[in-house]
């Protein structure tokens, strides 16, 4: 009887560390070249979270064996070739400004993680979600935290932040895509199309289809052990961009999902016309002021939450469920992307495509909100106010008062 029930003992033990190992070889947890001891805002104890830290101490230490990594032994790649079409069809800016690195920016770096720490810990800024832990976080809010994990990072995109060359940066560098069976070495060959399409990136919310009941110990073991990073801007400032990008170009999905209510609701149109096309022929465009009154209606969010590229970034990112060892700005995006890619040690591989000349600027402001009501202003700024506070920015402050 004994050699049965010792021979289940084995087969089920067996069983159980070749799942482990078939986790280790499918995700690559082990190629981490980083191993930052950072750690989440507010711990929440709940029932049985002792059983948890074990599960998770026992995959930390099956699977934690990362430390820091010399890259120094990797090829170099070549330096980039002359600029593309894309340079003049788009007006990038391939002045070397960029390279430059001021000798504050590490104390810089340092001040904006202790704005967002100071700014979590502060008990009068309130917002919803700012209370809950990690595993609060449903997992389809977890879409926007894509993993490398052949260089140890994780990157929280935000649209209208420069999401789309961030997005291809870590293309490259997690090979995720192919161009005739080799990964693309420059983030500039890759197409635009693939580059938004989900399946090209893996991200927390995927990991439960891969892991099961594994993956919220795998994504706090990568967000224990990765280099964390995001970008962000004055959030009137992204609103702006938003609505140049998906109301003022034609975009037919856009024009379906959101300016065809726009024009219903605040603009007195029963019937707008079935197309963009159509409708931009006549004359007929959602206005910033609609846009607005858009964001402020009660009903918007009872219906779907925001669009990402006005949702909140807390909303997106979880800055104070999430540690980030980078707070990258949008103003400062040339000095901020040289500064990150020399953290990574892969400023020899890479480099960020240059900016875009046509950006939306924050000295904009004043203008399009000038025939926006005060009380509509005041608002808004409530609804994103967060943002502002975690990030640094200054209250708009000629905005909100006449």
């Amino acid at each position: 009887m004994a050699r049965p029930r010792l021979f289940r003992l084995w087969l089920a033990l067996g069983s159980f560390l070749m799942i482990l190992l078939i986790i280790v070889y499918w995700d690559n947890v082990g190629t981490a070249h980083f191993y930052l001891h950072t750690s989440f805002s507010r711990p929440h104890p709940t029932p049985g979270q002792g059983e948890d830290q074990d599960a998770e101490e026992f995959l930390d230490t099956l699977l934690g064996s990362g430390k820091p990594g010399d890259l120094s032994g990797r090829k170099t790649e070549p330096p980039p070739a002359a600029p593309s079409m894309e340079e003049s069809v788009r007006g990038y800016d391939w002045s070397p400004h960029g390279a430059r690195q001021s000798p504050d920016q590490g104390r810089q770096q340092a001040e904006r993680r202790r704005v967002l720490r100071a700014s979590c810990a502060n008990a009068s800024l309130a917002f919803p979600t700012k209370e809950r832990s990690f595993d609060d976080i449903p997992n389809y809010e977890l879409n926007h935290l894509i993993v490398d994990d052949r260089h140890g990072v994780i990157y929280c995109y935000v649209p209208k932040v420069a999401c789309t060359n961030w997005k291809r940066v870590m293309i490259v560098l997690s090979e995720s895509l192919l161009d005739r069976g080799a990964p693309y070495r420059d983030p500039l060959d890759i197409p635009r199309e693939h580059v938004h399409n989900s399946s090209t990136h893996l991200t927390f919310n995927k990991f439960w289809r891969r892991y099961g009941r594994f993956s919220r110990h795998l994504m706090k073991i990568k967000l224990k052990k990765y280099t964390k990073f995001l970008f962000v801007r004055d959030p009137f400032v992204r609103l702006i961009s938003a609505f140049r990008s998906k109301f003022e170009l034609e975009n037919e999905e856009f024009y379906r999902r959101f300016a065809m209510p726009m024009l219903r609701l605040y603009a007195n149109l029963s019937s707008p016309p079935s197309s963009v096309g159509e409708a931009f022929g006549a004359g007929l465009r959602v206005s910033f002021a609609n846009f607005i009154q858009y964001l402020l209606d009660p009903r918007t969010e009872r219906l779907a939450p925001f669009n990402e590229h006005w949702r909140q970034v807390y909303r997106l990112c979880h800055p104070c469920q999430i540690d980030y060892d980078f707070v990258g700005k949008l103003e400062t995006l040339d000095e901020d992307a040289a500064q990150l890619l020399r953290l990574l040690r892969v400023d020899g591989r890479l480099r960020f495509p240059p900016s875009y000349r046509n950006r939306t600027a924050s000295s904009w402001e004043e203008d399009w909100f000038a025939k926006i009501p005060l009380a509509w202003r005041q608002q808004l700024y409530k609804l994103y106010e967060a943002d502002f506070v975690l990030f640094g920015y200054p209250k708009p402050e000629n905005l909100l008062r006449d």
